[in-house]
């Protein structure tokens, strides 16, 4: 797999970053597809908050005929339990936690990092959030499903690792009852989880960016 670059968005102001949030985009998207949510985000005056939106290397993609894409990671067949490649989505979970380690290694705080991830993205996220050696602020799953549930081999570090799960009541991609199976994975493995569903497709909302915002303030401020 290719490691291409990251689109990296610093704080306002020429203020240094104290903190830093991790977003990973969906298939056949690249980090672009959420560089518009982050001036959209009423954060805390003061925050120095450094935006990291990794772009996904290009993959073919079985259940796209194997057309090559932006993929975190290949998927076989649009079931509902999602028969994905999981050697491919470990590798990129290892990816970003290279990307994680890189901005502790630069002088910010392993708590002061958040994952966050829509769709592919989220179950990216998931794996690197839950496995990584050092505890994290916050994971952030948006539109997507706990594909390494019975896998994945979960950091003691991030136990206590605060989740917020957002899916849409209506999505027809990724099934609502995906993002309410990873939740209740997640509260039997005893982790501090909250569930909110909105009234939208496989997208964002204008309410979901004003809950991630006050979410991002709480665990950031």
């Amino acid at each position: 797999m290719s490691h291409p670059g990251e689109l990296i968005i610093e704080p306002k102001g020429g203020r240094p970053a104290d903190a830093c949030v991790f977003i990973l985009h969906g298939l056949g998207a690249d980090g672009h597809d959420f560089e518009p949510l982050v001036p959209a985000l009423p954060l805390k005056e003061g925050l120095g908050v450094r935006f990291i939106l990794p772009h996904a290397p290009r993959l073919p993609v079985t259940i796209n005929g194997g057309m090559v894409m932006p993929a975190w990671y290949d998927i076989h067949e649009m079931s509902l339990d999602r028969r994905v490649d999981t050697a491919q989505l470990v590798a990129s979970a290892s990816r970003i936690q290279e990307l994680v380690q890189e901005q502790i290694d630069h002088g910010i705080d392993s708590r002061r990092i958040i994952l966050a991830g829509f769709s592919q993205g989220g179950a990216v996220a998931y794996q690197a959030a839950l496995s990584f050696a050092a505890p994290l602020g916050g994971l952030l799953a948006m539109s997507t499903y706990f594909a390494t549930a019975e896998t994945i081999e979960l950091a003691e570090a991030n136990r206590e690792l605060p989740i917020e799960i957002h899916h849409g009541s209506f999505d027809p991609v990724v099934p609502e009852s995906l993002g309410k199976a990873a939740h209740q994975r997640l509260q039997a493995l005893g982790y501090p989880v909250h569930y909110r569903s909105y009234p939208m497709a496989h997208a964002v909302c204008p309410q979901q960016v004003s809950d991630i915002a006050a979410w991002l303030n709480a665990r950031l401020g």
